[in-house]
């Protein structure tokens, strides 16, 4: 098992190129079971999770070939049972359900698995499925959907901390080959289901409204084959913007997309950064001493979950008292114990996160949890002084690409090694 060795103190410098979107990926190489024809995917990141859904996609029968940041992928026969041992490894391999469902019109898709944040449910993406008339049944680990047809239909998609992504994902690229017209109100709005979107209509689907809370789609017989280009990870970007922050830094960010970036940039400035666009880039720098930031995480285009655990690292190094708090996800303020062995002063309270920031950081071994915590650590360990091992970085590699060759072109002292 590998780890991250980090010699921290040192400020990040340079510029850096922005992957692929990991979480606009992974439903997108699952479209491309919606028809027979090739469909080719550009800019794909390297990352573990996309490795295992090109693994699922070659277990149910298409035929996958990586080239470069490339991916071709003909689905021509398709078996309509995903693999336990597969899909156990990452929760967006449930994203699968809805092409199979779609175009066999049976599924059998074993329960998914991923980081341990919180509880997860797929209940929304089963009663979209239901409403489009597909019967559902969950046993031995397994969700069985099947029906002789699927019927578009109005249905209504909000849960308990508000909109599903993978839930919308899912239930349009089913609604993509079902007879009539699919209303899903409390839709997700976030840029990876436009994204998505952008896809399925390359492939010849009808749909509009991506974007906003109320997304139309029209059934049609067949798709055919697409390209399409993957968008910026606009968390990856983000990360990268936080790190340059946490270190006293100045780093541009090349390919990213501002607009998609609105809540962390506004937190980014309010902080005391600086922000530049240039051309395709975006240059981040600090200035002069951090002030504390209040942060809620709550749906696109609210501050995402998934950079609270970076931006907590921030405001472990800035003085003052922040209060984080989380809307999302019930568990992810594990990356909390780790933090407080650098030396950061954080009390829980219910569901916010209290740091009191500015004392020094230290270095000292840590161990990631999930994935966006194991980007908080490394944070911490490039602002802290001294030598921080972050372990289980089998978690960073789910989400980043080549996350420890990118630091070191930033000037980071950051090195791979073998966890003895």
């Amino acid at each position: 098992m590998e780890s991250l060795l980090i010699k921290g103190g040192v400020p990040l410098h340079g510029e850096v190129a922005v992957s692929g979107a990991k979480n606009a990926v992974l439903p997108i190489l699952a479209a491309t079971l919606l028809t027979a024809e090739p469909c080719v995917i550009r800019r794909v990141p390297n990352l573990s999770d996309v490795k295992f859904m090109c693994q699922i996609l070659a277990w149910l029968g298409a035929q996958v070939r990586v080239e470069g940041d490339s991916v071709r992928v003909q689905a021509q026969k398709v078996k309509g049972m995903g693999d336990y041992d597969l899909i156990r490894r990452m929760r967006g391999s449930i994203c699968i359900m809805g092409p199979l469902l779609g175009r066999l019109k049976k599924a059998t898709v074993s329960l998914p698995g991923g980081c341990v944040i919180g509880a997860r449910p797929i209940n929304l993406h089963l009663k979209g499925f239901q409403a489009l008339g597909a019967r559902v049944v969950i046993e031995g680990g397994y969700v069985h959907a099947s029906a002789k047809r699927l019927t578009g239909s109005a249905l209504f998609l909000g849960g308990r901390a508000g909109s599903t992504v993978l839930g919308t994902a899912n239930v349009m690229m089913a609604a993509t080959l079902a007879e009539g017209v699919t209303v899903i109100e409390s839709a997700a709005c976030e840029p990876e289901v436009v994204d998505l979107a952008r896809f399925l209509k390359a492939m010849g689907a009808h749909i509009t409204g991506e974007g906003s809370p109320t997304i139309t789609i029209t059934g049609v017989k067949e798709l055919h084959g697409a390209e399409h280009v993957v968008i910026p990870d606009r968390i990856e970007a983000a990360t990268y913007a936080i790190a340059a922050a946490a270190t006293h830094g100045e780093v541009t960010l090349r390919g990213a997309r501002a607009d998609q970036m609105h809540a962390v940039l506004d937190k980014l400035m309010e902080a005391g950064a600086r922000l530049e666009r240039n051309g395709d880039g975006l240059t981040i720098r600090r200035q002069g001493r951090l002030k504390p930031v209040d942060i809620t995480t709550l749906p696109y285009a609210g501050f995402p979950t998934d950079a609270q655990a970076q931006m907590m690292a921030l405001m472990t190094v800035t003085p003052g008292i922040s209060i984080i708090t989380e809307r999302i996800f019930e568990s992810r303020f594990m990356h909390v114990s780790e933090l407080a062995r650098l030396g950061a002063d954080i009390e829980i309270e219910g569901p916010s996160a209290i740091v009191k920031g500015g004392k020094p950081l230290s270095g000292a071994p840590v161990m990631a949890s999930d994935l966006r915590a194991s980007a908080a650590l490394v944070i911490a360990g490039l602002a802290a002084r001294g030598t921080t091992q972050v372990n289980r970085v089998y978690h960073l590699d789910r989400g980043y690409e080549n996350i420890d060759g990118k630091l070191r072109q930033l000037g980071a002292r950051i090195e791979r090694i073998e966890e003895s």
